[in-house]
């Protein structure tokens, strides 16, 4: 299988992009990048990822985002690998609204497995497409900040970025936005 790689600059570091020219099949940040190649290895096996720009709707509707336009990315195609169950729990993901939060129980019960948030908690830990698959409004049954492959930072600036009031749970570590330049343009 042969898919391309964009890097696209965002408020929240560099963002790589993996697409088939026409969905998203991967989307995670520059400092993840192994991990990223890990999961396409385990979800494609064999693929050559060739630099190249992702479509330019995945690029302008993920740059809309960032400008606050938040229900831009639920309309980006993507396309998973997976089991069954992980693309279930990935899709209830994109159901969650931007500005709204669930708890893995809840969204264990969204699939129709509620005695399965562990499962859940996995599937949605394996999620190959962060952002779109919006993986970081799954929060602890408490409320409290649960763990994001992106890191805490990143994921409490996603919240409030979509308008919800989380702080940092690591203020020393604060994620610090990036310079706003073009994003995704």
């Amino acid at each position: 299988m042969n898919l391309l790689l964009d890097r696209v600059p965002s408020p929240i570091g560099a963002i790589l992009l993996v697409s088939d020219g026409e969905a998203l099949r991967a989307l995670d940040f520059d400092e993840y990048e192994e991990r990223m190649h890990r999961l396409l290895r385990r979800y494609y096996g064999a693929c050559s990822l060739t630099r190249g720009r992702a479509a330019p709707d995945i690029r302008r509707r993920l740059s809309a985002y960032f400008d606050g336009e938040l229900t831009a990315i639920d309309a980006i195609p993507v396309r998973t690998g997976g089991s069954a169950f992980q693309r279930q729990v990935w899709a209830a993901l994109r159901r969650i609204p931007a500005g709204t939060t669930t708890s893995y129980g809840r969204l264990a019960a969204m699939v129709g497995a509620p005695k399965a948030s562990r499962a859940v908690g996995l599937a949605n830990g394996a999620n190959p497409i962060a952002l779109v698959v919006p993986c970081h409004r799954v929060i602890g049954a408490d409320s409290s900040l649960t763990g994001y492959g992106g890191g805490l930072p990143r994921k409490a600036w996603l919240l409030r970025h979509e308008g919800l009031a989380f702080p940092s749970e690591h203020p020393d570590q604060a994620f610090r936005s990036q310079p706003r330049g073009p994003c995704c343009q």
